[in-house]
Formats: structure tokens, sequence, C-alpha cells
């Protein structure tokens, strides 16, 4: 990619709507203050316009386009597509299919922002449904965990393209040459799990792909950081997910609360305070890895949660700007061509 990357946001999206994305840029410029970046900001201009004329830093690196409607937290992905048409969801997505943009961030409604996504961008020949990727932070740096809520059913194929897709993602941000992938289950011996897990476990042995494929994980090793990339389906993806999230917030609360408990306790707080605390505070807190890319359309769709806050959005806008600047494109068409390679000469020895 040539010139300076460019990222189409929804800023209407999400519970807070333009007052996050607005400040979502801002703690962007302050993180990275190296980077150039262009932003395309999609909402209505009566709602956009006063917060970038508060924020001159911000306004400087953002082009606002107008937009009439948006899409409602709580409308249905069917009725989003028929209606979104116009909105600042719809012409966000529509800046990457013509090119204008290399990548969308959005905090809106999941169900819908993939649906259009599927209708405007389409999907890669060799996927059936995208996956929602997860960051999960653990000792060693981070690991890859999908689906976490696109797909709550999901077949063996589906898993192998998750694997596919979450190894070529891992490659593409986190700059590993070989990420290890595993396979999410209730325990590690061959006979665990249902009939899904388990032909996918096949499907991934006997393909010939070039997976560093660990086998059968459990959910206590996603923190703990022995596999790079763990593959499940949305529905237990998304449980395990926000349980993490609620449990980095209790243990965080209950830091606090001791740190505050007594004079003592208060001052060993200040003198942590110098450095450590904060970087502690960091690494606990979900704000800094917000952001997952619905991974398998034919470019570059990052999903931000919906409750996030101007710190929260600036991590799934470093998110997008890492998969505009990265391969991922062209290394996942190579590995998807190889796996459907292996269908095709299954179906001849059938």
């Amino acid at each position: 990619m040539t010139g300076i990357p460019t990222i189409s946001v929804d800023a209407m999206g999400g519970d807070l709507g333009p007052l996050a994305v607005v400040e979502g840029i801002g703690q962007a410029l302050k993180r990275w203050p190296d980077r150039k970046t262009k932003y395309l900001l999609h909402g209505h201009e009566d709602e956009l316009k006063p917060l970038l004329d508060a924020n001159p830093a911000v306004a400087a690196v953002c082009e606002l386009r107008h937009a009439e409607t948006q899409v409602q937290m709580t409308d249905k992905p069917s009725e989003a597509v028929r209606r979104a048409r116009g909105s600042s969801m719809w012409n966000a997505i529509q800046c990457v299919k013509s090119g204008e943009a290399d990548a969308i961030v959005s905090s809106g409604n999941t169900g819908a922002l993939m649906a259009i996504s599927k209708v405007i961008l389409r999907m890669k020949k060799g996927v059936h449904r995208p996956a929602i990727s997860a960051n999960w932070p653990t000792p060693k740096g981070h690991t890859v965990v999908l689906d976490v809520g696109a797909n709550v059913q999901c077949g063996a194929t589906q898993l192998v393209e998750f694997a596919i897709m979450g190894e070529a993602f891992h490659r593409a941000v986190f700059g590993e040459s070989k990420p290890t992938v595993g396979l999410l289950n209730v325990g590690q011996e061959e006979l665990k799990g249902n009939d899904t897990v388990r032909e996918a476990d096949g499907l991934i042995r006997n393909s010939g792909l070039e997976l560093d494929y660990r086998g059968f994980i459990e959910g206590n090793d996603i923190s703990a950081g022995k596999i790079d990339v763990v593959v499940t389906d949305g529905f237990t993806g998304n449980i395990a997910l926000k349980t993490a999230e609620g449990t980095a917030r209790l243990v965080a609360g209950w830091v606090r609360e001791t740190l505050m408990s007594s004079f003592i306790a208060k001052l060993a707080a200040g003198l942590l305070s110098l450095g450590a605390l904060d970087r502690l505070r960091q690494r606990m807190d979900p704000r800094y890895i917000n952001g997952g890319v619905l991974l398998g359309l034919k470019g570059v769709v990052v999903k931000s949660h919906g409750g996030a806050d101007g710190e929260g959005f600036a991590s799934a806008l470093g998110l997008g700007y890492a998969m505009a600047q990265s391969n991922f494109m062209p290394e996942l068409r190579r590995m998807l061509d190889k796996f459907m390679d292996y269908g095709e000469q299954q179906k001849v020895a059938e």
C-alpha cells in the first residue's frame, strides 16, 4: 500500500456515538504521534462539526462526510440491510469497496455491520461466513481468538477456515513468522469434544496446510499464551471473551480497593504510581485491546466494542491501521486456495 493510510469511520455507532469517535481519534494521535493517518468520518454534520471545531488537532486529520441516517443498535440485521443505504455505516463500508479507504471501523450494531459488509464487500472465495477475531493479552504478547460472536454454530470446515484466517491475521498484525494454532476443546485428548471439533482436527491435520497446528487446547491455555491462534465457534468464544473481560475488571477493582484501604496502602500506591501501577492498569484494561476484525471479507472491517469510550475506540483505530499496513489479504488468499484444492482432491477421490 502506498500513500497515507485512510480509515473510514462510522461515527454514529456505539453507545457514546460521535463523542467517543472524536475523542478516540484524539487519543490515537497521542498514542502514535508518528503515524500519518487520514480519517473519513461518516455521520450527521450537526453532531460531528461542533466536536471537530472543539478539537482542531482531530479536525486536521479528518474529512467529514454527512449522512442523514444511522443504523440503530436495536435493528435486526435483515432490516438494517434493507434500510441502511445512505446511512453512516453503509457509506463508511462503501468507501472501502471503492478503494477510497483502506479499512472501516465501527462501534455499531454487530449483526448489521456483518450483514451490510457482506452485501457491499462480499466474501472471499473459500470462506462461508466472516469470523470476528479478538486479541487476547498474555504474558508473551497476544493470542488471537476467533470466532468471538459472529457464528453461534459452526461446521468443521468453517473451523478450518477460521484457523487459516486467524493464522494469517496473527502474522500480519503481530509479525510472528509461524504462529501456533490450536482448537479450543474440553480436553486435550483425541477422544474429547464433540463431532464437529474432532472432524475439524482431522481436516487440519490431513489437508497439507502450512500451519503449526498443536491440536486441542483448553480454556486456561488461552491466557497462558501457550498458543498464538485459538479457534472456536462464536458461541463459546463470545462467552470466554466476556468472562475474561469481567474477570479483568474484578481483579482491577480488588487492586484499587486494596491500595486505598489504609494510609500505608495509599502511600505505597503513591510510590507505585511512578509508572508501575500505570503499566499494570493498562495491561488489565480491556479498552487497550478493544477491536476485532471481521475476517473473511474482501476488505478490512474492524468492530469496536459498542460501549467503547475514546481510549477504547483509539485501540480499534490502531488495529485498523495495522491491518491497512499489513499483507494480510494476499496471505489469506494463498492459504484459502490451498485448502480449496484439498477439498477438490477429496471430491475426486470419492
